[in-house]
């Protein structure tokens, strides 16, 4: 057997990816300044952090209960407006509806526009406007669920099946008959998925949006990382992932049943 039987053809190659790759993570670590030995420099930091960390104050959890309560109204509330507004503009941002590839182009614009905020600009941007509160986290989530799922709603009306279209538009059906008769029920069950999937990701990002005075549970996990409260930080990360893990296993559980 021959030496260039053996060997993968494209081994040289691989190796020089592997090369410039390591190249460039060494460069951006030097000009960003990052040291790996700051880590081992900090191992009294982190075991004074894991040590309150891991010591979880349990009688805490009767003040984090209606924070993480509201933080669930708000997702609620968030995701019902986002997906309200966002499935009439999924509509409008597909030419299988409008037939009008200028309104389809405006649209998608408006919406790529949106989908491009983070959140935590978004939430700050409210807050400058409406000031802190559950309601400024209300009006964050529903534009950012309004981003998602109208981009997820119109790209499953462009694969849809055309002919009952084509059989409604034979007999003189007008463009809102055939969205709601012809187009509405092939997409129906994979907005209300849409919407579970958003509305998982919005308890995630709930949390995060009271750093900013967006209201909800992030606030006292915001307040207890400022007091050094590590106790209080990990009863109230453990409480997150509880709600989190619950309202994944619900959403799953509906999801099946919608098949």
């Amino acid at each position: 057997m021959k030496l260039k039987d053996t060997i993968h053809r494209d081994l040289y190659k691989h190796l020089f990816i592997l090369v410039l790759v390591l190249l460039c993570v060494f460069s951006s670590a030097r000009v960003t300044g990052a040291q790996m030995a700051d880590v081992f420099n900090n191992l009294d930091q982190m075991g004074i952090f894991l040590q309150r960390f891991l010591s979880p104050d349990w009688h805490y959890i009767p003040k984090i209960i209606e924070p993480m309560l509201k933080t669930i109204k708000m997702s609620v509330v968030g995701t019902t407006m986002g997906v309200v507004f966002a499935v009439p503009f999924a509509f409008l941002a597909t030419t299988v509806v409008t037939r009008n590839f200028f309104v389809t182009t405006i649209i998608r614009f408006l919406m790529s526009i949106i989908r491009t905020i983070p959140n935590l600009l978004l939430a700050a941007l409210f807050v400058a406007m409406f000031g802190i509160g559950e309601f400024t986290g209300v009006l964050t989530i529903a534009v950012f669920t309004f981003g998602m799922v109208s981009q997820l709603v119109y790209e499953a009306i462009e694969t849809i099946d055309h002919g009952p279209i084509e059989a409604a538009e034979s007999v003189g059906a007008t463009k809102t008959q055939i969205a709601f008769w012809s187009i509405a029920p092939q997409i129906s069950h994979q907005v209300a998925s849409y919407s579970l999937y958003a509305f998982e990701v919005n308890i995630r990002a709930s949390t995060i949006l009271g750093y900013v005075g967006a209201g909800g549970i992030g606030v006292i996990l915001n307040s207890s990382l400022s007091l050094m409260r590590y106790d209080r930080v990990s009863i109230i990360i453990l409480s997150i992932l509880v709600v989190v893990i619950t309202i994944d296993w619900i959403s799953e559980i509906i999801r099946k049943r919608l098949v």
